[in-house]
């Protein structure tokens, strides 16, 4: 009689083993697929931003995306920065995109500008002005917008920074 109730608590102890296996499989496979759809699963487009898209693609006369311009590179530029010690220099190579080959011949007709505005903008930067990726990004916006000011309208639509070198 003993012998029989040992085995009947023997077999309640291992079910209850079991459901709790099995709902803790539950719970962390629920975890994880809601981590997956969270983080790692694209996010679906909204019709209005897919509508926007192809009206853009539709007009003939918008201006080309980044990455479809003409390339233009710029000298090296190579200046002190505005430190208090003055022994820190940023050397920069700069490539610009520009929306048409006029854009490039206009471009290279105003180089002197354009270098001396580039300079006078890189040489007021200090070291901690370059040194987060966000203020590098706000840098390249800074000389698009030059370079537009200079050019005459929003001519320019992208720079990539080919060298950059800060001692």
């Amino acid at each position: 009689m003993a012998d029989e109730v040992e085995q009947e608590s023997k077999k309640k102890g291992g079910l209850l083993k079991w459901i709790i296996l099995i709902l803790l499989l539950a719970v962390l496979g629920g975890g994880g697929f809601f981590a997956y759809k969270k983080f790692f699963a694209a996010a679906p487009k909204d019709a209005a931003e897919t509508t926007q898209a192809e009206e853009k693609a539709a007009d003939p006369n918008a201006a080309p995306l980044p990455g479809n311009g003409f390339s233009v590179t710029l000298p090296t530029f190579v200046v002190n920065l505005a430190d208090p010690l003055g022994r820190r220099y940023l050397k920069l190579g700069i490539d610009v995109e520009v929306i048409s080959e006029e854009a490039v011949a206009e471009l290279n007709k105003k180089e002197p500008m354009v270098k001396d505005s580039l300079i006078l903008l890189l040489s007021s930067k200090t070291f901690q002005d370059l040194s987060s990726m966000e203020n590098k990004i706000l840098l390249k916006k800074e000389i698009v917008d030059r370079l537009n000011q200079i050019m005459g309208g929003a001519k320019v639509l992208q720079v990539y920074f080919t060298d950059m070198v800060i001692q």
